[in-house]
């Protein structure tokens, strides 16, 4: 992603039914039924009479990211809280340095793999089509899911669908997912930098930490790494432009109006104008120094850099401030979030329900027992509480209302702050205290909240499978070195990048995909 933890990143929407239930939620969350707020779930082994849980049986969960410091703490307190059902679980953690390389590998190379964690953005769609996860139907889900069955938002089932049958569970919540910039406001006094309104005052405060502070302490103006995603989410989000598919470097787009788009509006977003301008203005940001000649190596990722004082500015979702409170840690160092957008309008897309969802592995030993292992950690409401906030007194307190405050050791395991939490949390808590800063943020991003009304489009790409892998790969090539403007001339560089893909079957995509949304839009 990295776009969830940059996510994160990315960075995305919801069903246009649903827009009512979630403009209506003063939390910018869907409404779920009316027991849910107010009723402790306790589930019970004879709420599975269908699940054979004779004997004992350990579910392997793989995350994706790195491992929080208290995880272990984490586990086995949900081994306890598993124990009456004969049930374990043991986790694997793919961290971001690795998931790139281990996610596939994993899934093909025979890895004891019941659970995994899948989104639009980490493979979902991708492993789909190579029958990498178990096809769940309703029938399924109703005898080996009853909670899920109950109180999963019906609309969010559509969004992790394939070809009819469900390849995953989506989360439980949605809600505005907008786009931040934070920067360290005391190297900006430093230097005479006031308020940041958009894209300009951003790149000014760049230009000038690169110039003026980095000769001087080393901080880098942005801690850039892999390919620059971030800034480039700035971009597209800058102009209203939303997805109609979306997996790994395939990402296919269009700029939305306030309507479904016609199918030749809908382009690879690496072919627009867009993007093509985009990269001419990173090879003048990489030019000027704002991050690392050797950022498509580095192995420190930008929350962390900024996190560490080693950066002067982070973008990303809300998670910013996680981020921002970390680096105020250190004794004078002051910092600040901006909307570069607010003014402009821009809107701001709804995260939807399959931007975190957990699947089941197609070579999964036990798919009732892993089925149920997924339908307890999202709904009983203990299991969840530990997955999401971590262990009541330890990292959180909460009041009989469900509002969470942190505790001192909540660094340990940050509350919604692994892959787990996201494709398991369900909107039942809110944090109490939020600072002000973080509160009108919030309050401005679901007033400009907007559903994406391609949410519940799926293109399969089966049927042009081998076309689609190899422009992945060819994109996967280029985009690095064009996203941190790492390239002699840019506009040489897209021209090389398109044309490969074209040669590698980029056209047969576009029409497999048009065939298949005019369908779709025909059966609406």
């Amino acid at each position: 992603m990295k776009t969830k933890l940059t996510a994160l990143i990315l960075t995305l929407c919801v069903l246009l039914s649903s827009l009512a239930a979630v403009t209506a939620s003063a939390s910018g969350v869907a409404e779920l039924p009316d027991d849910w707020k107010t009723n402790v779930i306790k589930a019970t082994p004879d709420m599975y009479p269908d699940t054979d849980l004779s004997k004992p049986y350990t579910v392997k969960i793989y995350q994706v990211g790195d491992k929080p410091v208290d995880w272990d703490k984490i586990q086995n307190a949900l081994n306890e809280q598993l124990a009456p059902f004969n049930t374990s679980i043991d986790t694997i953690f793919m961290s971001w340095a690795d998931v790139s390389t281990m996610y596939s590998l994993n899934l093909a190379g025979g890895a004891d793999i019941d659970l995994i964690f899948t989104a639009p953005w980490e493979y979902m769609f991708t492993e789909a089509a190579k029958g990498s996860f178990f096809e769940m139907d309703e029938e399924f889900i109703a005898k080996y899911m009853p909670l899920a069955n109950k109180y999963q938002p019906k609309e969010s089932w559509a969004e992790t669908k394939l070809n009819g049958k469900n390849i995953a569970v989506p989360c439980g919540r949605m809600a505005p997912e907008g786009r931040l910039v934070g920067i360290r406001t005391d190297l900006a006094e430093k230097y005479g930098i006031g308020e940041l309104k958009n894209w300009d005052d951003f790149e000014n405060f760049l230009l000038t930490i690169a110039e003026k502070e980095t000769p001087e302490s080393g901080i880098l103006a942005f801690g850039g790494q892999e390919n620059n995603t971030a800034f480039w989410e700035l971009w597209y989000t800058n102009e209203n432009w939303f997805d109609a598919y979306f997996t790994n470097n395939l990402r296919f787009s269009y700029a939305y109006e306030g309507k479904i788009p016609a199918a030749e509006e809908i382009k690879l977003a690496w072919e627009t104008d867009l993007f093509r301008t985009f990269c001419r203005e990173m090879k003048k940001l990489a030019d000027a120094g704002v991050w690392s000649r050797s950022a498509l190596n580095e192995t420190v990722n930008e929350w962390q850099a900024f996190g560490a004082g080693k950066s002067a500015s982070i973008e990303w979702n809300g998670t910013v401030f996680t981020y921002m409170k970390e680096v105020e840690k250190n004794e004078g160092v002051t910092t600040a979030a901006y909307d570069l957008f607010k003014e402009k309008g821009t809107l701001v897309t709804a995260e939807a329900y399959s931007n975190g969802d957990i699947a089941i592995a197609a070579g999964c030993a036990n798919p009732e027992r892993a089925a149920m292992v997924l339908d307890l950690l999202k709904f009983d409401t203990a299991m969840n509480h530990t997955v999401v906030l971590g262990i009541e007194g330890d990292h959180y307190t909460i009041d009989e209302n469900r509002i969470y405050t942190r505790t001192d050791n909540a660094a340990n395991y940050l509350p919604d702050g692994n892959s787990l939490s996201w494709a398991t949390r369900n909107g039942d808590v809110e944090e109490a205290g939020v600072p002000e800063r973080e509160k009108v943020v919030y309050d401005e991003w679901k007033r400009r909240m907007t559903a994406n009304p391609l949410t519940a489009f799926i293109f399969d790409p089966t049927p042009v499978q081998a076309n689609a892998d190899a422009v992945d790969s060819i994109i996967g090539d280029y985009y690095g070195m064009l996203g941190l403007g790492l390239v002699d001339d840019p506009d040489a560089t897209l021209d090389e990048m398109l044309q490969k893909c074209y040669n590698a079957g980029l056209q047969d995509i576009y029409d497999e995909m048009y065939r298949q949304y005019n369908e779709w839009v025909a059966a609406r």
